[in-house]
């Protein structure tokens, strides 16, 4: 199945080796409208006509705004990734090359999963979620909706009756070990993963 890549920056070039044949770019620039990248067509939205689109903008706010606006959201999944038994995976999710969401884990909308990244059993991930390459959410985990998981993270597993749980619009840093619980909104960072800290205001001025 050919798609429609709604952005051409780094995440969109990547994903046309497994975009199908005469893939399109879609952009609101006018100024990339009928220019071309690695020789794909940039093109208004309403120029699609019926084929899927998806969204390769790594900002889950921004794919949010735009999921609105569309009319024919697709999937796009690397042929190198591997989907378990008993896997859900919503619309506009993306999966790319030698990604693997392993059994029983249910994968919400317009979900992004980067190079080398996995998720295993029994997660549940939220809508708009981004995880970075070679991310590792490993079982009984929730994702809420909105979160950003740096390149090189890993979440500690949970257990069926006590899930480990990232919430809605946290982020976890590049390389974070998260052996605990993140409240929703906050950024954790290190090993093991701690809230990040940020300077008083009068240090942060000097």
């Amino acid at each position: 199945m050919t798609v429609a890549i709604y952005g051409s920056g780094g995440f969109g070039r990547e994903l046309l080796p497994f975009a199908g044949p005469e893939p399109l770019f879609v952009s609101d620039d006018p100024a990339e409208i009928g220019t071309s990248v690695e020789g794909v067509r940039v093109v208004r939205l309403q120029d699609v006509g019926d084929r899927p689109i998806v969204i390769a903008i790594a900002d889950g706010q921004i794919r949010r705004r735009l999921a609105a606006r569309l009319q024919n959201t697709g999937q796009l999944i690397s042929p190198t990734a591997i989907i378990g038994p008993g896997v859900e995976i919503g619309e506009g999710a993306i999966l790319c090359a030698f990604t693997t969401v392993t059994a029983s884990a249910r994968i919400g909308r317009h979900f992004h999963a980067n190079i080398y990244s996995y998720v295993a059993h029994d997660c549940v991930v939220g809508d708009f979620v981004t995880v970075g390459p070679r991310v590792g959410i490993n079982g009984n985990t929730i994702v809420e909706d909105d979160v950003y998981i740096g390149t090189g993270a890993v979440l500690r597993h949970g257990t069926r009756d006590r899930p480990l749980r990232i919430g809605k619009g946290a982020v976890v840093g590049m390389g974070a070990v998260v052996t605990r619980d993140v409240p929703p909104g906050t950024t954790v960072v290190g090993n093991p993963a701690r809230p990040m800290v940020h300077p008083p205001a009068a240090l942060r001025a000097v």
